[in-house]
């Protein structure tokens, strides 16, 4: 695996990026960073209008952005920093969402499988511990009031201050003028005639003040969270029924590809190239990888849940991946012949023969939402 390259003006180093671990936060030289406050920065259009806001008051300002296996896109960092002028960081809280998910959040779920409650509790809780590392007094977030009906609700928005313990260091700049006033203001380092009133889901103001501040490029609401999804949802719920706490590797696999489950066999493989070249990402020492010899196509990973997989059943998840082969598939039904599979775990590699085929032995299908009710509704029950 290659390392994730220094994105950020004033890295000094940074860590490899593995799905399995808790690194990957690039590091800084605190020493000459220092801010007057730090921002949580999603990348949608209002995160980063809230940390102009303070920015236009002289105030300087490390946007954080916070990477999950469900959102986050650290590759945005260099445009975000040059076409929006502030100063990002990506922050890597993988473990720590995956332990509020599998302990259960506080606040219950969305329509899927999305905590959004929680989810601010756990950013707005990790940024607070990280203020005295960056000497900052303060910290900000891009909420509107009554924008989103989950977790942007009047009273979810005092519950999320309150159970994040921020309430004497959180600032909302774009709904302030709506809020209670802050210590910040009250005590001048925050000039609240310079914050604004924004209220409700209308994107008039926000397109008024992009178009101020030159912006020729419009980032889309953030979102992008895969738990707001059916699918991705589904795969997450097909997982949690066969594993009991699934490690961040677990959870970043099953986001990525095509998603294959039959009985506790679990089989990933990829669409395209990108994909392939995440799910090589997540390949742990006893999954069993499977690569079409002479011929391009998916990379498959074949993940033991309940105990290794006997040769009959690799060999029917390598006959599925290679039917996703168009060149295997065609000269085996021209030919007759099988083609070739790589078969890798650990340090062992094998080549087995495998005729393409979606008409398997085992019954592989892939995860439907409709059993993400039941799982919640069981998880519910069992509390």
């Amino acid at each position: 695996m290659t390392n994730v390259k220094a994105i950020c003006a004033g890295i000094r180093y940074y860590l490899p990026f593995t799905p399995n671990s808790n690194k990957g936060r690039l590091m800084t030289n605190t020493a000459n960073n220092q801010y007057d406050a730090l921002a949580l920065l999603s990348g949608g259009l209002d995160s980063i209008l809230a940390m102009r806001t303070i920015m236009d008051q002289g105030l300087k300002v490390l946007g954080l952005h916070f990477v999950t296996p469900f959102f986050g896109n650290p590759e945005k960092i260099p445009f975000w920093k040059k076409h929006y002028g502030i100063d990002v960081i990506e922050v890597d809280i993988r473990q720590k969402y995956i332990d509020m998910m599998l302990d259960g959040p506080s606040q219950g779920y969305g329509k899927w499988l999305n905590p959004c409650i929680d989810c601010k509790i756990t950013m707005l809780s990790h940024a607070v511990d990280m203020l005295p590392e960056y000497g900052a007094k303060f910290l900000i977030s891009g909420e509107v009031v009554g924008q989103r009906p989950m977790s942007q609700r009047e009273d979810a928005l005092n519950l999320i201050t309150k159970r994040a313990d921020v309430r004497k260091v959180l600032l909302r700049p774009l709904c302030a003028k709506k809020q209670p006033i802050t210590p910040m203001e009250e005590s001048g380092l925050v000039d609240r005639e310079q914050l604004h009133d924004w209220y409700g889901r209308g994107r008039k103001e926000q397109m008024k003040k992009a178009k101020e501040y030159g912006f020729t490029e419009i980032p889309t609401p953030a979102g992008g969270c895969c738990l707001t999804e059916a699918n991705g949802a589904a795969r997450f719920v097909k997982m949690l029924n066969h594993i009991e706490r699934p490690s961040v590797s677990d959870f970043t696999l099953a986001r990525f590809g095509r998603q294959y489950w039959a009985g506790t066999h679990w089989l990933t493989f990829g669409r395209k190239a990108d994909d392939n070249e995440r799910i090589a990402a997540c390949i742990e020492p006893t999954d069993y990888v499977l690569k079409t010899q002479g011929f391009p196509g998916p990379l498959g990973v074949c993940r033991p849940v309940d105990g290794d997989w006997d040769s009959e059943a690799v060999a029917d998840a390598a006959a599925l991946v290679a039917s996703y082969s168009t060149k295997a598939r065609k000269h085996s039904e021209e030919t007759g012949e099988p083609v070739k599979i790589r078969v890798q775990r650990g340090k062992t590699t094998e080549e087995i023969e495998v005729i393409p085929t979606r008409d398997n032995k085992l019954p592989w299908a892939e995860p439907k939402p409709d059993i993400v009710k039941a799982w919640k509704k069981d998880r519910l029950d069992n509390q």
